[in-house]
Protein backbone atom coordinates (compact mmCIF):
# COMPACT_ATOMS: atom_id res chain seq x y z
CA UNK A 1 0.00 0.00 0.00
CA UNK A 2 1.24 3.51 -0.75
CA UNK A 3 2.67 5.10 2.42
CA UNK A 4 0.47 7.70 4.04
CA UNK A 5 2.03 11.14 4.54
CA UNK A 6 0.11 13.61 6.65
CA UNK A 7 0.90 16.97 8.17
CA UNK A 8 1.81 17.18 11.85
CA UNK A 9 0.92 19.95 14.25
CA UNK A 10 3.64 21.24 16.58
CA UNK A 11 1.89 19.65 19.57
CA UNK A 12 1.84 16.28 17.82
CA UNK A 13 5.48 16.51 16.75
CA UNK A 14 6.52 17.08 20.36
CA UNK A 15 4.27 14.32 21.73
CA UNK A 16 6.33 11.50 23.21
CA UNK A 17 5.41 7.95 23.99
CA UNK A 18 2.62 7.75 21.36
CA UNK A 19 3.75 6.47 18.01
CA UNK A 20 0.26 7.03 16.54
CA UNK A 21 0.37 10.82 17.01
CA UNK A 22 -0.21 12.73 13.79
CA UNK A 23 -1.73 9.87 11.81
CA UNK A 24 -4.87 7.81 11.71
CA UNK A 25 -4.84 4.88 14.10
CA UNK A 26 -5.31 1.36 12.76
CA UNK A 27 -7.43 -0.05 15.59
CA UNK A 28 -10.86 -0.76 14.06
CA UNK A 29 -12.28 -4.17 13.21
CA UNK A 30 -15.24 -5.87 11.60
CA UNK A 31 -17.46 -5.08 14.60
CA UNK A 32 -17.08 -1.37 14.07
CA UNK A 33 -17.48 -1.75 10.30
CA UNK A 34 -20.82 -3.50 10.81
CA UNK A 35 -21.87 -0.94 13.40
CA UNK A 36 -21.10 2.05 11.21
CA UNK A 37 -22.95 0.55 8.22
CA UNK A 38 -26.04 -0.46 10.21
CA UNK A 39 -25.94 2.65 12.39
CA UNK A 40 -25.64 5.01 9.42
CA UNK A 41 -28.34 3.22 7.42
CA UNK A 42 -31.19 2.44 9.80
CA UNK A 43 -32.76 5.68 10.93
CA UNK A 44 -35.90 7.74 10.63
CA UNK A 45 -36.28 6.68 6.99
CA UNK A 46 -37.56 3.20 7.76
CA UNK A 47 -40.07 4.69 10.23
CA UNK A 48 -41.48 7.01 7.55
CA UNK A 49 -40.85 5.59 4.06
CA UNK A 50 -43.15 2.52 4.21
CA UNK A 51 -46.17 4.83 4.08
CA UNK A 52 -44.89 6.56 0.94
CA UNK A 53 -44.16 3.22 -0.72
CA UNK A 54 -47.59 1.84 0.18
CA UNK A 55 -49.19 4.96 -1.28
CA UNK A 56 -47.54 4.24 -4.62
CA UNK A 57 -47.92 0.44 -4.84
CA UNK A 58 -51.14 -0.42 -2.92
CA UNK A 59 -50.47 -4.17 -2.45
CA UNK A 60 -48.37 -6.07 0.13
CA UNK A 61 -46.62 -8.19 -2.50
CA UNK A 62 -45.53 -5.18 -4.54
CA UNK A 63 -44.42 -3.28 -1.44
CA UNK A 64 -42.22 -6.12 -0.22
CA UNK A 65 -40.77 -6.72 -3.69
CA UNK A 66 -39.69 -3.08 -3.96
CA UNK A 67 -37.97 -3.26 -0.59
CA UNK A 68 -36.18 -6.44 -1.72
CA UNK A 69 -35.20 -4.80 -5.03
CA UNK A 70 -33.78 -1.75 -3.24
CA UNK A 71 -31.86 -4.00 -0.88
CA UNK A 72 -30.42 -6.08 -3.72
CA UNK A 73 -29.36 -2.93 -5.59
CA UNK A 74 -27.58 -1.71 -2.42
CA UNK A 75 -25.99 -5.15 -1.97
CA UNK A 76 -24.75 -5.16 -5.56
CA UNK A 77 -23.37 -1.64 -5.08
CA UNK A 78 -21.60 -2.75 -1.90
CA UNK A 79 -20.06 -5.74 -3.67
CA UNK A 80 -18.70 -3.52 -6.46
CA UNK A 81 -17.31 -0.84 -4.14
CA UNK A 82 -15.74 -3.41 -1.82
CA UNK A 83 -13.28 -4.21 -4.62
CA UNK A 84 -12.14 -0.58 -4.63
CA UNK A 85 -12.08 -0.41 -0.83
CA UNK A 86 -9.71 -3.37 -0.53
CA UNK A 87 -7.67 -2.27 -3.55
CA UNK A 88 -7.21 1.30 -2.23
CA UNK A 89 -7.56 1.10 1.57
CA UNK A 90 -7.35 4.83 2.26
CA UNK A 91 -9.61 7.16 4.24
CA UNK A 92 -12.09 9.22 2.23
CA UNK A 93 -14.44 6.76 0.56
CA UNK A 94 -15.94 7.76 -2.80
CA UNK A 95 -13.52 10.66 -3.26
CA UNK A 96 -10.48 8.37 -3.15
CA UNK A 97 -11.75 6.07 -5.91
CA UNK A 98 -12.92 8.90 -8.17
CA UNK A 99 -9.56 10.66 -7.84
CA UNK A 100 -7.56 7.49 -8.52
CA UNK A 101 -9.54 6.76 -11.67
CA UNK A 102 -10.29 10.21 -13.08
CA UNK A 103 -7.87 12.68 -11.49
CA UNK A 104 -8.02 15.61 -9.09
CA UNK A 105 -10.91 17.52 -10.64
CA UNK A 106 -13.42 14.70 -10.68
CA UNK A 107 -12.13 13.51 -7.32
CA UNK A 108 -12.64 16.94 -5.80
CA UNK A 109 -16.12 17.23 -7.29
CA UNK A 110 -17.19 13.92 -5.73
CA UNK A 111 -15.48 14.70 -2.42
CA UNK A 112 -16.93 18.21 -2.23
CA UNK A 113 -20.47 17.04 -2.90
CA UNK A 114 -20.03 14.17 -0.43
CA UNK A 115 -18.70 16.40 2.35
CA UNK A 116 -21.37 19.07 1.88
CA UNK A 117 -24.08 16.39 1.95
CA UNK A 118 -22.75 14.86 5.17
CA UNK A 119 -22.30 18.27 6.83
CA UNK A 120 -25.85 19.31 5.93
CA UNK A 121 -27.08 15.96 7.26
CA UNK A 122 -25.32 16.65 10.56
CA UNK A 123 -27.38 19.84 10.88
CA UNK A 124 -30.61 18.15 9.84
CA UNK A 125 -30.20 15.21 12.23
CA UNK A 126 -29.21 17.47 15.13
CA UNK A 127 -32.40 19.49 14.57
CA UNK A 128 -34.42 16.27 14.32
CA UNK A 129 -33.02 14.91 17.57
CA UNK A 130 -33.73 18.22 19.29
CA UNK A 131 -37.34 18.12 18.07
CA UNK A 132 -37.81 14.57 19.33
CA UNK A 133 -36.36 15.56 22.71
CA UNK A 134 -38.84 18.43 22.77
CA UNK A 135 -41.69 15.93 22.57
CA UNK A 136 -40.39 14.12 25.64
CA UNK A 137 -39.21 17.22 27.55
CA UNK A 138 -41.54 20.18 26.89
CA UNK A 139 -38.97 22.67 28.22
CA UNK A 140 -36.75 21.82 25.25
CA UNK A 141 -39.46 22.43 22.66
CA UNK A 142 -38.98 26.20 22.66
CA UNK A 143 -35.23 26.07 22.06
CA UNK A 144 -34.83 23.63 19.18
CA UNK A 145 -31.83 25.27 17.49
CA UNK A 146 -29.77 25.95 20.66
CA UNK A 147 -30.39 22.39 21.84
CA UNK A 148 -29.43 21.05 18.40
CA UNK A 149 -26.15 22.98 18.55
CA UNK A 150 -25.51 21.68 22.07
CA UNK A 151 -26.14 18.11 20.92
CA UNK A 152 -23.76 18.53 18.00
CA UNK A 153 -21.06 19.98 20.26
CA UNK A 154 -21.55 16.99 22.57
CA UNK A 155 -20.74 14.65 19.70
CA UNK A 156 -17.67 16.74 18.87
CA UNK A 157 -16.46 16.20 22.45
CA UNK A 158 -17.04 12.49 21.91
CA UNK A 159 -14.92 12.60 18.75
CA UNK A 160 -12.21 14.52 20.58
CA UNK A 161 -12.02 11.73 23.17
CA UNK A 162 -10.49 9.66 20.40
CA UNK A 163 -11.20 6.97 17.86
CA UNK A 164 -11.40 4.21 20.45
CA UNK A 165 -14.14 5.99 22.40
CA UNK A 166 -16.17 7.09 19.37
CA UNK A 167 -15.97 3.61 17.80
CA UNK A 168 -17.08 2.04 21.11
CA UNK A 169 -20.04 4.43 21.24
CA UNK A 170 -20.93 3.56 17.63
CA UNK A 171 -20.91 -0.17 18.31
CA UNK A 172 -23.00 -0.12 21.47
CA UNK A 173 -25.61 2.40 20.32
CA UNK A 174 -26.05 0.49 17.07
CA UNK A 175 -26.58 -2.75 18.98
CA UNK A 176 -29.15 -1.02 21.19
CA UNK A 177 -30.92 0.38 18.14
CA UNK A 178 -31.12 -3.03 16.45
CA UNK A 179 -32.57 -4.59 19.58
CA UNK A 180 -35.15 -1.82 19.84
CA UNK A 181 -36.26 -2.29 16.23
CA UNK A 182 -36.46 -6.06 16.61
CA UNK A 183 -38.51 -5.63 19.80
CA UNK A 184 -40.92 -3.36 17.92
CA UNK A 185 -41.25 -5.96 15.16
CA UNK A 186 -41.75 -8.85 17.60
CA UNK A 187 -44.44 -7.04 19.59
CA UNK A 188 -46.16 -5.84 16.44
CA UNK A 189 -46.32 -9.26 14.82
CA UNK A 190 -47.39 -10.93 18.07
CA UNK A 191 -50.19 -8.44 18.71
CA UNK A 192 -51.42 -8.45 15.12
CA UNK A 193 -51.55 -12.19 14.50
CA UNK A 194 -48.32 -12.35 12.50
CA UNK A 195 -49.33 -12.05 8.83
CA UNK A 196 -50.22 -9.14 6.55
CA UNK A 197 -53.84 -8.92 5.51
CA UNK A 198 -54.65 -9.11 1.84
CA UNK A 199 -55.18 -5.72 0.24
CA UNK A 200 -58.80 -4.68 -0.23
CA UNK A 201 -60.04 -4.87 -3.80
CA UNK A 202 -60.26 -1.10 -4.08
CA UNK A 203 -56.63 -0.75 -3.06
CA UNK A 204 -55.33 -3.38 -5.48
CA UNK A 205 -55.00 -1.12 -8.50
CA UNK A 206 -51.85 -1.70 -10.52
CA UNK A 207 -49.10 0.81 -9.71
CA UNK A 208 -48.11 3.30 -12.36
CA UNK A 209 -44.58 3.45 -13.76
CA UNK A 210 -44.05 6.82 -12.12
CA UNK A 211 -45.31 5.42 -8.82
CA UNK A 212 -42.89 2.50 -9.09
CA UNK A 213 -39.96 4.86 -9.79
CA UNK A 214 -40.91 7.10 -6.85
CA UNK A 215 -41.15 4.09 -4.56
CA UNK A 216 -37.78 2.72 -5.70
CA UNK A 217 -36.11 6.10 -5.23
CA UNK A 218 -37.49 6.33 -1.71
CA UNK A 219 -36.42 2.79 -0.83
CA UNK A 220 -32.88 3.17 -2.24
CA UNK A 221 -32.56 6.42 -0.29
CA UNK A 222 -33.61 4.60 2.89
CA UNK A 223 -30.81 2.07 2.28
CA UNK A 224 -28.32 4.95 1.99
CA UNK A 225 -25.45 4.43 4.42
CA UNK A 226 -24.34 1.00 3.18
CA UNK A 227 -21.08 2.59 2.00
CA UNK A 228 -20.02 3.95 5.41
CA UNK A 229 -17.30 1.38 6.19
CA UNK A 230 -15.40 2.43 3.04
CA UNK A 231 -14.38 5.68 4.73
CA UNK A 232 -12.48 3.87 7.51
CA UNK A 233 -10.37 1.28 5.67
CA UNK A 234 -7.18 3.12 6.62
CA UNK A 235 -8.11 2.71 10.29
CA UNK A 236 -9.07 -0.97 9.97
CA UNK A 237 -6.63 -3.52 11.34
CA UNK A 238 -7.25 -5.85 8.39
CA UNK A 239 -9.40 -4.19 5.69
CA UNK A 240 -8.79 -7.00 3.19
CA UNK A 241 -10.46 -9.48 5.52
CA UNK A 242 -12.91 -7.24 7.36
CA UNK A 243 -14.34 -4.99 4.66
CA UNK A 244 -16.01 -7.67 2.49
CA UNK A 245 -17.54 -9.32 5.56
CA UNK A 246 -18.86 -6.01 6.87
CA UNK A 247 -20.12 -4.59 3.58
CA UNK A 248 -21.99 -7.72 2.52
CA UNK A 249 -23.06 -8.78 5.99
CA UNK A 250 -24.10 -5.26 6.97
CA UNK A 251 -26.37 -4.80 3.95
CA UNK A 252 -27.91 -8.25 4.47
CA UNK A 253 -28.69 -7.41 8.11
CA UNK A 254 -30.33 -4.15 7.07
CA UNK A 255 -32.40 -5.94 4.41
CA UNK A 256 -33.67 -8.42 7.01
CA UNK A 257 -34.57 -5.68 9.51
CA UNK A 258 -36.31 -3.59 6.84
CA UNK A 259 -38.34 -6.57 5.66
CA UNK A 260 -39.38 -7.43 9.21
CA UNK A 261 -40.40 -3.83 9.91
CA UNK A 262 -42.49 -3.75 6.73
CA UNK A 263 -44.11 -7.08 7.56
CA UNK A 264 -45.03 -5.71 10.99
CA UNK A 265 -46.53 -2.53 9.54
CA UNK A 266 -48.50 -4.50 6.95
CA UNK A 267 -49.78 -6.84 9.65
CA UNK A 268 -50.88 -4.00 11.94
CA UNK A 269 -52.17 -1.33 9.54
CA UNK A 270 -54.59 -1.77 6.62
CA UNK A 271 -53.06 -0.71 3.29
CA UNK A 272 -55.16 2.48 2.95
CA UNK A 273 -54.18 3.56 6.48
CA UNK A 274 -50.52 2.72 5.89
CA UNK A 275 -50.56 4.63 2.58
CA UNK A 276 -52.04 7.71 4.25
CA UNK A 277 -49.60 7.70 7.16
CA UNK A 278 -46.66 10.09 7.30
CA UNK A 279 -45.18 8.19 10.25
CA UNK A 280 -46.36 4.56 10.04
CA UNK A 281 -44.27 3.53 13.02
CA UNK A 282 -46.17 5.88 15.32
CA UNK A 283 -49.53 4.79 13.94
CA UNK A 284 -48.61 1.12 14.29
CA UNK A 285 -47.42 1.61 17.86
CA UNK A 286 -50.59 3.57 18.66
CA UNK A 287 -52.67 0.69 17.31
CA UNK A 288 -50.85 -1.73 19.62
CA UNK A 289 -50.51 0.15 22.93
CA UNK A 290 -52.54 3.33 22.51
CA UNK A 291 -51.22 6.80 23.29
CA UNK A 292 -48.03 5.43 24.83
CA UNK A 293 -47.13 4.18 21.37
CA UNK A 294 -46.19 7.63 20.15
CA UNK A 295 -43.83 8.09 23.09
CA UNK A 296 -42.28 4.72 22.35
CA UNK A 297 -41.63 5.71 18.73
CA UNK A 298 -40.20 9.06 19.84
CA UNK A 299 -37.74 7.22 22.07
CA UNK A 300 -36.95 4.76 19.25
CA UNK A 301 -36.34 7.70 16.91
CA UNK A 302 -33.86 9.23 19.33
CA UNK A 303 -32.12 5.87 19.73
CA UNK A 304 -31.89 5.54 15.95
CA UNK A 305 -30.33 9.00 15.63
CA UNK A 306 -27.54 8.52 18.18
CA UNK A 307 -25.32 6.16 16.11
CA UNK A 308 -26.45 7.88 12.91
CA UNK A 309 -25.20 11.29 14.08
CA UNK A 310 -21.95 9.79 15.36
CA UNK A 311 -21.35 7.90 12.09
CA UNK A 312 -22.03 10.95 9.91
CA UNK A 313 -19.67 13.08 12.00
CA UNK A 314 -16.92 10.46 11.64
CA UNK A 315 -17.48 9.99 7.89
CA UNK A 316 -17.59 13.71 7.10
CA UNK A 317 -14.30 14.39 8.83
CA UNK A 318 -12.58 11.54 6.95
CA UNK A 319 -13.62 13.08 3.62
CA UNK A 320 -12.16 16.45 4.60
CA UNK A 321 -9.05 14.76 5.98
CA UNK A 322 -8.46 13.01 2.65
CA UNK A 323 -9.02 16.21 0.65
CA UNK A 324 -6.58 18.06 2.89
CA UNK A 325 -3.95 15.33 2.72
CA UNK A 326 -4.02 15.44 -1.07
CA UNK A 327 -3.92 19.27 -0.92
CA UNK A 328 -7.25 19.63 -2.69
CA UNK A 329 -8.44 21.49 0.41
CA UNK A 330 -6.63 23.36 3.19
CA UNK A 331 -3.72 21.06 4.01
CA UNK A 332 -4.16 21.48 7.77
CA UNK A 333 -7.39 19.47 7.46
CA UNK A 334 -5.07 16.43 7.43
CA UNK A 335 -3.87 17.10 11.00
CA UNK A 336 -4.64 14.19 13.34
CA UNK A 337 -4.63 14.25 17.13
CA UNK A 338 -2.70 11.77 19.23
CA UNK A 339 -5.98 9.86 19.85
CA UNK A 340 -6.62 9.40 16.12
CA UNK A 341 -9.18 12.17 15.51
CA UNK A 342 -8.81 14.39 12.40
CA UNK A 343 -8.88 17.48 14.62
CA UNK A 344 -8.98 20.37 12.15
CA UNK A 345 -11.38 18.52 9.84
CA UNK A 346 -13.68 17.95 12.83
CA UNK A 347 -13.60 21.62 13.78
CA UNK A 348 -14.24 22.85 10.23
CA UNK A 349 -17.10 20.40 9.73
CA UNK A 350 -18.64 21.39 13.07
CA UNK A 351 -18.42 25.13 12.43
CA UNK A 352 -20.13 24.76 9.05
CA UNK A 353 -22.81 22.47 10.51
CA UNK A 354 -23.53 24.93 13.34
CA UNK A 355 -23.85 27.75 10.82
CA UNK A 356 -26.36 25.67 8.87
CA UNK A 357 -28.36 24.95 12.04
CA UNK A 358 -28.40 28.63 12.98
CA UNK A 359 -29.50 29.82 9.54
CA UNK A 360 -31.78 26.94 8.62
CA UNK A 361 -30.13 26.58 5.20
CA UNK A 362 -29.38 22.88 5.73
CA UNK A 363 -32.74 21.84 4.23
CA UNK A 364 -31.91 23.57 0.97
CA UNK A 365 -28.42 22.10 0.93
CA UNK A 366 -29.72 18.59 1.52
CA UNK A 367 -32.16 18.94 -1.37
CA UNK A 368 -29.36 20.27 -3.58
CA UNK A 369 -26.81 17.59 -2.77
CA UNK A 370 -29.15 14.59 -2.52
CA UNK A 371 -29.96 14.98 -6.21
CA UNK A 372 -26.35 14.10 -6.99
CA UNK A 373 -25.79 11.25 -4.56
CA UNK A 374 -26.69 8.76 -7.29
CA UNK A 375 -24.01 10.43 -9.41
CA UNK A 376 -21.44 9.49 -6.75
CA UNK A 377 -22.53 5.83 -7.01
CA UNK A 378 -22.29 5.92 -10.80
CA UNK A 379 -18.88 7.63 -10.88
CA UNK A 380 -17.42 5.16 -8.40
CA UNK A 381 -18.66 2.15 -10.36
CA UNK A 382 -17.25 3.74 -13.50
CA UNK A 383 -14.00 4.11 -11.53
CA UNK A 384 -14.10 0.35 -10.91
CA UNK A 385 -14.44 -0.25 -14.65
CA UNK A 386 -11.74 2.30 -15.55
CA UNK A 387 -9.24 0.86 -13.06
CA UNK A 388 -9.93 -2.72 -14.20
CA UNK A 389 -9.02 -1.60 -17.73
CA UNK A 390 -6.14 0.76 -16.89
CA UNK A 391 -4.55 -1.11 -13.97
CA UNK A 392 -5.19 -4.80 -14.67
CA UNK A 393 -2.11 -5.88 -12.69
CA UNK A 394 -2.94 -3.93 -9.50
CA UNK A 395 -3.61 -6.17 -6.47
CA UNK A 396 -7.32 -6.80 -5.93
CA UNK A 397 -7.77 -8.82 -2.73
CA UNK A 398 -11.52 -8.86 -3.35
CA UNK A 399 -12.98 -8.91 -6.85
CA UNK A 400 -16.54 -7.79 -7.48
CA UNK A 401 -18.84 -10.75 -8.00
CA UNK A 402 -20.47 -10.94 -11.42
CA UNK A 403 -18.25 -8.26 -12.97
CA UNK A 404 -18.78 -6.60 -15.47
CA UNK A 405 -22.53 -7.18 -15.30
CA UNK A 406 -22.77 -6.24 -11.64
CA UNK A 407 -21.01 -2.92 -12.26
CA UNK A 408 -23.14 -2.26 -15.36
CA UNK A 409 -26.34 -2.84 -13.39
CA UNK A 410 -25.24 -0.45 -10.63
CA UNK A 411 -24.21 2.25 -13.11
CA UNK A 412 -27.49 1.91 -15.03
CA UNK A 413 -29.52 1.94 -11.81
CA UNK A 414 -27.65 4.95 -10.43
CA UNK A 415 -28.09 6.90 -13.68
CA UNK A 416 -31.80 6.02 -13.71
CA UNK A 417 -32.14 7.28 -10.14
CA UNK A 418 -30.22 10.42 -11.04
CA UNK A 419 -32.48 11.01 -14.04
CA UNK A 420 -35.56 10.53 -11.89
CA UNK A 421 -34.24 12.99 -9.31
CA UNK A 422 -33.46 15.58 -11.98
CA UNK A 423 -36.97 15.29 -13.42
CA UNK A 424 -38.66 15.29 -10.01
CA UNK A 425 -36.73 18.27 -8.61
CA UNK A 426 -35.11 20.33 -11.38
CA UNK A 427 -34.80 23.39 -9.12
CA UNK A 428 -32.63 21.54 -6.62
CA UNK A 429 -30.65 20.03 -9.50
CA UNK A 430 -29.92 23.50 -10.88
CA UNK A 431 -28.97 24.80 -7.44
CA UNK A 432 -26.84 21.72 -6.83
CA UNK A 433 -25.01 22.32 -10.11
CA UNK A 434 -24.32 25.87 -8.93
CA UNK A 435 -23.00 24.53 -5.62
CA UNK A 436 -20.67 22.16 -7.47
CA UNK A 437 -19.52 25.06 -9.67
CA UNK A 438 -18.73 27.15 -6.60
CA UNK A 439 -16.67 24.30 -5.19
CA UNK A 440 -14.78 23.81 -8.45
CA UNK A 441 -14.06 27.54 -8.77
CA UNK A 442 -12.78 27.56 -5.18
CA UNK A 443 -10.67 24.51 -5.97
CA UNK A 444 -9.18 26.26 -9.01
CA UNK A 445 -8.31 29.33 -6.93
CA UNK A 446 -6.83 27.13 -4.21
CA UNK A 447 -4.62 25.30 -6.72
CA UNK A 448 -3.33 28.57 -8.12
CA UNK A 449 -2.40 30.22 -4.81
CA UNK A 450 -1.71 27.38 -2.35
CA UNK A 451 1.72 27.59 -0.69
CA UNK A 452 4.04 24.67 -0.21
CA UNK A 453 3.25 22.79 2.98
CA UNK A 454 4.54 19.80 4.94
CA UNK A 455 1.70 17.72 3.52
CA UNK A 456 2.18 15.89 0.23
CA UNK A 457 -0.37 14.13 -1.95
CA UNK A 458 -0.93 10.41 -1.59
CA UNK A 459 -0.51 8.89 -5.02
Amino acid sequence: MTPRIVSLTLAEITTTGNRAAGRLRRILGVGFDLAVIIGATIGIGILRTPGLVAGQLHAPGGILLVWIAGGLFSLLSAICLTELGTMIPQAGGFYVYARRAFGDWVGFMIGWNDWIAYTASLSYISIGMSEFLGKLVPAVAGAVRPVAIALLVGFVVLQWAGLRVSSWFQSWTTALKCLAFLALVAVGLAMSGGAPDAAPAAASASPTLIGLVVALQAVVSTYGGWQSALYFTEEDRDPVRNLPRAMIGGVLIVIVIYMLVNLAFLAILPIPELAASKLPAADAAHAIVGERGRQIITILSILSLLPLLNAIMMVGTRILFALGRNRLFWWRAADVTARGTPGVATLVTTVVAIALIATGTFERLIAMTTVFLALNYAVCCLALIALRWREPASPRPFRAWGYPWSAAIVVAGALALLGGALIADPTSALEGTGLLAIGLVGHAVHRSVRPDSPARPVT
